[in-house]
C-alpha cells in the first residue's frame, strides 16, 4: 500500500467538514429594513395573558380583543338601553319614564318623596319697600340703644316693681276708650262694653287707673285700634311700614294714627310739661316692657327680619280673630308669647311730642 493512502482517506472527511463551513457562513439572511420603514411602523401594545394581538388574529383569522375604551362604551350603551344605568344627576332614566308611562306610576325622585309630608312653608311678610324700611330700622335701632334702652335700665333700677306696675296699669287704662269706640266700629258691642266697663271700674276704684280691680272682676283687657279695624273691614293684606321713633307698622296702621290721634287723652292735656313729662314716661315704660324680647333680638341673625315677622304675624292674629269667632288659636301657627296683648307692644299715638289739639289758655 502506497505511503498517500491514509491522505486519500482523510481528503472525503475535509472536503464534508469544508462544505458544511461554508453553508453555515452563507445562511440566507433578510435584509436589514429601510429605515424610513423602521420609523413609521407603529409599536403595538404588548399582549395580555392568553389574549390574541391583532397580528395573531390576521394569522389565525380570530377576532383581536376589542379596546378598553370601546368596552367601557359598550357596557354604558347596553345599561342605558336596558334602564339599569342611573344618570348621575339623579334625573330618571328612559327605561324608567317608559314604565311609568305605561303603567301610570310615578317615577321615584331619590330627591323628593312624594310619601314624606309637606314641607312646613312660614308666612312671608309683605315688604316691597324693604330697602327703605331697613334704613329706618337702622335709626330707630340707633336711638333705642343710645337712648331709650339706657334710660329704661335706669327705670328699672331705680323705680320698685310694684311702682312700675302701677304705671303700666294706669297708661294701659288711657287707652280704653280709643279701644272701646274701635271694637264698636267693628261690629263688636260685647268687648266694646268691657273696655269701657274697664276704664270707668279702674279709674274709680283703681284710683286712676294705678291698680287694676277689673281684672279680679273677670273683666278681659282687650286692646283696638283704627289700623285693625280698617283691616277688619276689608284692608287685611298691607305692606310694612317702619315709622321713625313708631316702629313696625303697615301702611294701614299708618293711617290708623291719624284716625286714633284725635281720642288720644294725653292730648287733650294743654300744659306742656305735664304732657311732655307723662309721654317721656310712657315711652320708658314701654321700653321695660320689651327687656323680654331683647334676648331674642340679640340672638338673630337678622334682627330686621325677625321683628318685621313677628310683629306681622301678631297683626295678622289680631284682625283674624276678630273676623273668626269659631277661632282654633291652635291652628294659626302664632307662637305662644305672641298670644299676650302686651307681647309685643306698639308706640302708641299719643306717646310723641305733638301739638295738643285743644289751645291752652
Amino acid at each position: 500500500m502506497s505511503s498517500l493512502a491514509p491522505f486519500r482517506l482523510l481528503f472525503p472527511l475535509i472536503a464534508a467538514v469544508a462544505l458544511a463551513a461554508c453553508a453555515g457562513n452563507g445562511a440566507v439572511r433578510d435584509p436589514a429594513p429601510p429605515v424610513a420603514d423602521t420609523v413609521a411602523a407603529p409599536q403595538s401594545a404588548p399582549a395580555a395573558a392568553g389574549v390574541p394581538t391583532a397580528q395573531d388574529a390576521d394569522a389565525a383569522d380570530v377576532p383581536a380583543a376589542p379596546d378598553s375604551g370601546e368596552v367601557v362604551d359598550a357596557l354604558d350603551d347596553a345599561a342605558r338601553v336596558s334602564g339599569d344605568a342611573a344618570p348621575a344627576n339623579g334625573t330618571p332614566t328612559d327605561a324608567e319614564l317608559d314604565y311609568a308611562a305605561l303603567y301610570g306610576e310615578p317615577v321615584y325622585d331619590p330627591v323628593y318623596d312624594p310619601t314624606l309630608p309637606e314641607a312646613a312653608q312660614m308666612p312671608r311678610s309683605y315688604d316691597p319697600w324693604e330697602p327703605l324700611n331697613r334704613k329706618v330700622f337702622a335709626f330707630n335701632s340707633a336711638i333705642d340703644r343710645g337712648v331709650a334702652k339706657p334710660l329704661a335700665q335706669a327705670y328699672a333700677k331705680v323705680v320698685p316693681r310694684p311702682v312700675r306696675l302701677g304705671v303700666t296699669n294706669f297708661f294701659s287704662n288711657l287707652g280704653q276708650p280709643v279701644s272701646a269706640l274701635n271694637a264698636l266700629l267693628q261690629g263688636r258691642p260685647k268687648a266694646a262694653g268691657q273696655s269701657l266697663g274697664r276704664f270707668l271700674l279702674n279709674s274709680t276704684l283703681g284710683i286712676g287707673g294705678i291698680f287694676d280691680p277689673a281684672t279680679d272682676a273677670n273683666i278681659p283687657n282687650q286692646s283696638a285700634d283704627f289700623g285693625q279695624t280698617m283691616g277688619v273691614w276689608g284692608w287685611r293684606n298691607s305692606r310694612y311700614l317702619e315709622l321713625p321713633l313708631f316702629g313696625p307698622r303697615t301702611l294701614r296702621d299708618g293711617f290708623g294714627l291719624v284716625g286714633d290721634a284725635p281720642l288720644s287723652p294725653l292730648r287733650q292735656v294743654g300744659d306742656d310739661p305735664w304732657r311732655y313729662g307723662l309721654q317721656g314716661l310712657q315711652l320708658v315704660d314701654l321700653r321695660t316692657r320689651l327687656f323680654a324680647v331683647d334676648s331674642m333680638r340679640e340672638g338673630a341673625t337678622d334682627e330686621y327680619a325677625l321683628i318685621r315677622d313677628a310683629w306681622m304675624q301678631r297683626r295678622s292674629y289680631q284682625i283674624e280673630s276678630v273676623r273668626r269667632t269659631d277661632r282654633d288659636d291652635s291652628e294659626t301657627g302664632l307662637p305662644d308669647y305672641l298670644y299676650e296683648d302686651d307681647a309685643m307692644p306698639t308706640v302708641p299715638v299719643d306717646v310723641m311730642p305733638m301739638v295738643p289739639l285743644s289751645p291752652t289758655n
